[in-house]
């Protein structure tokens, strides 16, 4: 037998449970490790020219210095996710160009990608629509998306390392 539904107050006060504030330690160096990172990775947006490649980065910093017990901020998760995705934005811009459809398909094709192969990191979708917008060729995949990627994590690797405690990566691959 089913359990009584619950009415739509009773849901709301269950689900607004707010998870425990973070000690003023790990957000003074959950700070520091994304003024580092992404620091370092808006300069080489800006550096090649693609502003528009920090929305993701961006993304994935709130990921990996902030909520990096999450399954998306993992190392295999980051790096799949944002590779993949780079390929697929650039694959369907070599093949159809800059269109709604092309932004449509080439989003959805790196959320599925990523889906297959278990490394959904919800910033690739950013990743494949910025290829797609911006025109990119492959090398795009290689600088500035795997340069940039690896730059993240090097750093989170170290700033969670200096503030104490095996936390993170929870697991690589």
């Amino acid at each position: 037998m089913l359990p009584p539904r619950q009415g739509l107050l009773a849901r709301i006060r269950i689900a607004s449970k707010c998870p425990a504030r973070p000690t003023s330690h790990d957000v003074l160096w959950c700070t520091l490790g994304s003024l580092l990172g992404l620091g370092t990775v808006s300069f080489l947006a800006f550096h090649y020219q693609l502003p528009l490649l920090v929305a993701p980065f961006g993304a994935t910093a709130v990921l990996i210095y902030g909520a990096h017990t999450s399954p998306f901020a993992q190392p295999r998760n980051v790096l799949g996710g944002h590779v993949i995705s780079a390929f697929v934005g650039v694959l369907v811009y070599q093949l159809m160009g800059t269109t709604w459809l092309s932004v449509t398909l080439g989003v959805s094709l790196a959320i599925l990608l990523m889906l297959l192969t278990r490394t959904v990191h919800p910033p690739g979708g950013a990743t494949a629509l910025t290829a797609i917008l911006s025109g990119q060729g492959f090398m795009f995949i290689l600088e500035p998306v795997l340069l940039g990627t690896v730059v993240l994590l090097v750093v989170a690797l170290l700033v969670h390392r200096c503030r104490g405690g095996d936390c993170y990566p929870t697991y690589w691959f």
